[in-house]
Protein backbone atom coordinates (compact mmCIF):
# COMPACT_ATOMS: atom_id res chain seq x y z
CA UNK A 1 0.00 0.00 0.00
CA UNK A 2 1.44 3.44 -0.24
CA UNK A 3 2.25 5.45 2.50
CA UNK A 4 0.04 8.10 2.42
CA UNK A 5 -2.54 5.19 3.62
CA UNK A 6 -0.99 4.15 6.55
CA UNK A 7 -1.95 4.15 10.16
CA UNK A 8 -0.23 7.00 12.89
CA UNK A 9 2.44 5.25 14.57
CA UNK A 10 2.71 2.15 12.69
CA UNK A 11 5.77 1.51 11.65
CA UNK A 12 6.38 -0.16 8.25
CA UNK A 13 9.07 -1.54 5.95
CA UNK A 14 9.44 0.38 2.70
CA UNK A 15 9.31 -2.03 -0.26
CA UNK A 16 9.31 0.39 -3.52
CA UNK A 17 10.01 4.21 -4.49
CA UNK A 18 8.21 4.66 -7.33
CA UNK A 19 8.01 7.67 -9.67
CA UNK A 20 10.74 9.33 -12.15
CA UNK A 21 14.53 9.04 -11.26
CA UNK A 22 14.95 12.68 -10.18
CA UNK A 23 12.29 11.67 -8.24
CA UNK A 24 13.59 8.61 -6.38
CA UNK A 25 17.04 10.29 -5.83
CA UNK A 26 15.81 12.85 -3.83
CA UNK A 27 13.50 10.74 -1.91
CA UNK A 28 16.58 8.59 -1.03
CA UNK A 29 18.58 11.06 -0.11
CA UNK A 30 16.04 12.04 2.35
CA UNK A 31 16.18 8.17 3.58
CA UNK A 32 13.20 6.56 1.76
CA UNK A 33 15.49 3.62 0.95
CA UNK A 34 14.10 -0.36 0.31
CA UNK A 35 14.42 -1.99 3.63
CA UNK A 36 13.94 1.17 5.65
CA UNK A 37 11.48 1.42 8.30
CA UNK A 38 9.20 4.44 7.98
CA UNK A 39 6.75 5.83 11.05
CA UNK A 40 3.73 8.14 10.26
CA UNK A 41 3.70 10.97 13.02
CA UNK A 42 0.84 12.56 11.92
CA UNK A 43 -1.06 14.28 8.72
CA UNK A 44 -2.72 17.78 8.60
CA UNK A 45 -4.39 18.18 5.07
CA UNK A 46 -2.97 15.41 3.59
CA UNK A 47 0.77 15.96 4.18
CA UNK A 48 2.63 13.58 5.98
CA UNK A 49 4.85 14.08 8.25
CA UNK A 50 7.19 10.80 9.27
CA UNK A 51 10.15 9.58 11.18
CA UNK A 52 12.49 7.53 9.23
CA UNK A 53 16.45 7.34 10.00
CA UNK A 54 15.87 9.20 13.72
CA UNK A 55 14.64 12.09 11.47
CA UNK A 56 11.55 13.80 10.86
CA UNK A 57 10.87 15.04 7.42
CA UNK A 58 6.83 16.15 6.24
CA UNK A 59 6.43 14.95 2.72
CA UNK A 60 3.08 15.83 0.42
CA UNK A 61 0.64 13.04 -0.86
CA UNK A 62 1.81 13.12 -3.93
CA UNK A 63 5.29 11.80 -3.12
CA UNK A 64 3.56 9.71 -0.41
CA UNK A 65 1.92 7.43 -3.16
CA UNK A 66 5.08 7.19 -4.43
CA UNK A 67 6.76 5.32 -1.47
CA UNK A 68 4.99 1.67 -0.93
CA UNK A 69 5.24 0.00 2.29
Amino acid sequence: MPLSMAKVGEPLEIKKVGGKAETRQFLEKLGFVVGGIVTVISEINGNIIVNIKDSRVAIGKDMANKIVV
